[in-house]
């Protein structure tokens, strides 16, 4: 029976997680249901982006994956639900989908919505969980919604390269207040060519080599490294990075306010 995953930015305080999951259960009962997050900030883009994509990768094939993220940032007219690299993605007609994906879908059909119904997270949960049940009964996809559909598309997050220079974004804090950045190693050995490199941060915060782990300064002292899933992170060993350094995520809100992207970018130099 279907695996389907739940990311949201519902947060976990009150008790619409749980009717979100009733409402699947009510659709299928057999449905396997596995919780990604619910605490995505709200309007937050690249840090949807950057979880969502980093936790669709490790599922197995023709997994579903419901992102309930900034479901009504405008009226929803039809939701959307995509295929991908063997998984699929629903999620609103927001400009998401590309982001996670990094690059257009090799399939997307639109799922039409009531024009009379109330459009509420429970009335989307169901639309999608419709969706899915539909797909795994043996309907075909124009029976399910409208095929090669129009969406809205976002370019990623991408770093800013220069001859000698990379610049990234925090685009997440974890629990621990370590942060990360939109640079992977990919990016940036490819940039490195071999060179020396300073991280720096804060102006006056500068780290000269990757760690492997954490355990490789000493407690209390400040280290980068790439995380499990290939993403720049700063640290502290047994401290809290973002807290200590007054570092903060990355808002595309903010762009043009240069007095906190000096608080949210961290610059590579090679030499």
């Amino acid at each position: 029976m279907a695996l389907l995953t739940l990311t949201s930015d519902i947060g976990q305080q009150d008790y619409l997680v749980g009717a979100v999951k009733g409402q699947l259960l009510q659709i299928n009962p057999a449905f396997t249901i596995v919780d990604i997050s619910h605490t995505i900030s709200p309007f937050n883009y690249p840090q949807a982006a950057y979880i969502c994509r980093n936790a669709i990768r490790n599922f197995p094939p023709f997994s579903f994956h419901l992102l309930l993220v900034n479901l009504f940032e405008k009226k929803p007219e039809q939701l959307l639900m995509a295929y991908h690299h063997d998984q699929y993605i629903l999620c609103a007609d927001n400009g998401l989908l590309t982001m996670v994906l990094e690059d257009k879908p090799e399939m997307v059909i639109g799922l039409p919505l009531d024009k009379t119904a109330i459009k509420n997270t429970l009335y989307c949960t169901r639309i999608m969980g419709e969706a899915v049940q539909a797909l795994q009964t043996g309907a075909s996809l124009q029976q399910i919604g409208i095929l090669d559909t129009s969406f809205t598309e976002k370019n990623h997050l991408r770093p800013t390269l220069g001859v000698d220079w990379i610049e990234g974004q925090i685009i997440f804090i974890d629990n621990f207040e370590n942060i990360v950045v939109n640079i992977t190693r990919e990016q940036f050995e490819e940039q490195r060519r071999g060179r020396h490199f300073s991280i720096v941060f804060k102006r006056n915060e500068v780290i000269h080599t990757i760690s492997e782990t954490y355990a490789d300064v000493p407690e209390g002292e400040k280290l980068a490294l790439f995380n499990s899933a290939g993403y720049l992170e700063i640290a502290i060993n047994k401290g809290n990075a973002a807290g200590l350094f007054g570092l903060q995520g990355f808002l595309e809100q903010s762009q043009s306010m240069q007095n906190r992207l000096f608080y949210q970018t961290v610059r590579i130099f090679f030499v």
